[in-house]
């Protein structure tokens, strides 16, 4: 006998849904019940609002603070000097810069195909 996936249970659902019947596979509807409701729960702890922030997630938040202040009080700077001044890798530089200009506290723009970050207007 085969092990009930979530997969077939959710083909099963869908039957049952289209065309109002739908074939148990030798499994009982109480089974598939129980899957579904397995992976409803699966699906809810892992899209929860309640889940905690990561180490690295608190880390990243310091140091976004700190990234905010070296730009606020140097001016206008890429990513790559901000990598160099906190010693850390340029594509996680400019994905918190990025986090950044996304929360408004900084502002983004190109000059001569070279690309800044500076305070937001009104910061």
């Amino acid at each position: 006998m085969t092990k009930l996936t979530y997969a077939m249970a959710i083909d099963f659902a869908t039957a049952i849904i289209t065309n109002g019947t739908a074939d148990f596979n030798g499994f009982s509807a109480d089974e598939y019940l129980e899957k579904l409701e397995s992976l409803k729960a699966s699906l809810a702890r892992r899209n929860g609002s309640e889940r905690k922030p990561t180490k690295t997630q608190q880390a990243n938040e310091g140091l976004k603070e700190d990234m905010w202040a070296y730009v606020s009080e140097n001016g206008a700077k890429r990513a790559n000097e901000v990598a160099e001044h906190f010693a850390i890798s340029g594509q996680k530089a400019s994905a918190l810069l990025n986090a950044l200009v996304k929360e408004g506290r900084l502002d983004k723009f190109t000059e001569k195909r070279v690309t800044y970050f500076r305070v937001a207007e009104g910061m």
